[in-house]
């Protein structure tokens, strides 16, 4: 088993859900985060006055996915979540040890 974490801007998570869900994903955790890379925040104007926005906000995508769904997931993730512009995000995967079920105690795959 793995666990997926994608970062991606905000306004792709729709076309990133499709996607999972078609290929029988079936659950995810999204958490709003803040961060950057190489985009280092970007400058605005408010009221006026120039300020620095260092830390942009982003969406993190957690899935827990048998490791034989791991590749066509990324590959879902990376197609949906690209614009071509800098700050489309990271994708990182780690092996999962174990997963159980609260509710019914079912475990590892059983419990996806």
């Amino acid at each position: 088993m793995k666990l997926i974490m994608a970062i991606i801007k905000p306004f792709k998570l729709d076309e990133v859900r499709e996607s999972l869900s078609a290929l029988g994903v079936q659950g995810m955790t999204v958490t709003e985060v803040k961060g950057y890379g190489r985009q280092k925040g970007h400058t605005e104007i408010y009221r006026g006055a120039e300020y620095a926005v260092s830390f942009l906000p982003k969406l993190k995508i957690e899935v827990a996915v048998k490791a034989e769904m791991a590749a066509a997931v990324l590959d879902a993730i990376t197609s949906k979540a690209k614009t071509g512009q800098i700050g489309d995000g990271k994708i990182f995967v780690t092996p999962l040890e174990q997963v159980v079920r609260i509710r019914t105690g079912e475990t590892d795959g059983d419990a996806l």
